[in-house]
């Protein structure tokens, strides 16, 4: 997995999370099935978590380029935008636009546009903008070619999501478990000192399996992680999308 900004290539898929450990919670099954399925997957956190209550910034550093191990991505990086300051800025823009046209992905996962912590809420406007600007000739022509992603896929962290459609993860979900568990400061860790938070007690964790458990049952499988789109999907074959589907 290439960490230097500077051997960033080009991908299919680009996961954005607002901190380290969000996209292995919104989307971490199905970015490594994509990547199983011969994909290219690189993951851009936008923050580095320096205003969260457990975990130092070399910590989190460290403990994100090993959930993106387990992930398989090909890369992963940090935009070093301001931990709670995701404003929708033209420079914070930039960073994302730079990004974008330098790695060309077809699809971009981002957080759902309402949720619990306002990070969230606040990234998923920023990178929305972001990626239709990307692909504007006229907007910051010295970060590169204009580029638009083909599809923005949002992702569920803590509020239930509209779903428009979910991805089995029956066979990848331990190693999402795996991924999250890499967040060693963050997630519920007897042995990590600190006081407990949300997201580090037990029946957050347990929350996580429960969750995708229900999704799973909602579509007829064991696991699944739901995602909402705006534009309609169009579906060529359909008996092969919806055959398998519970009724």
């Amino acid at each position: 997995m290439k960490e230097d900004a500077a051997q960033l290539l080009p991908v299919e898929v680009l996961a954005f999370g607002p901190h380290p450990d969000d996209v292995e919670l919104g989307c971490g099954g199905t970015l490594a099935k994509l990547v199983r399925q011969g994909l290219k997957v690189g993951i851009a956190d936008l923050t580095r978590g320096e205003m969260g209550s457990r975990g130092s910034v070399p910590e989190r550093t460290r403990e994100a380029r090993e959930a993106a191990e387990i992930i398989g991505a090909s890369f992963r990086t940090n935009l070093e935008i301001p931990d709670a300051q995701i404003d929708n800025t033209p420079e914070n823009r930039e960073k994302i636009i730079a990004l974008l046209r330098r790695t060309r992905p077809m699809l971009v996962f981002l957080p759902y546009r309402y949720d619990r912590h306002p990070d969230h809420a606040h990234a998923s406007q920023l990178i929305s903008e972001a990626c239709f600007y990307s692909g504007v000739a006229k907007i910051c022509p010295a970060l590169g070619q204009p580029f638009r992603p083909r599809r923005l896929i949002y992702y569920q962290i803590s509020y239930e999501l509209p779903a428009c459609f979910y991805v089995d993860i029956s066979e990848f979900f331990e190693t999402k478990l795996k991924a999250v568990r890499a967040h060693r400061s963050q997630f519920h860790n007897p042995d990590y000192p600190g006081e407990e938070t949300f997201i580090s007690s037990p029946e957050y964790f347990e929350a996580i399996e429960f969750r995708a458990r229900s999704y799973g049952w909602k579509v007829g499988v064991r696991y699944a992680e739901p995602f909402w789109v705006r534009e309609p999907l169009l579906i060529d074959d359909l008996l092969s999308a919806l055959k398998s589907n519970k009724m």
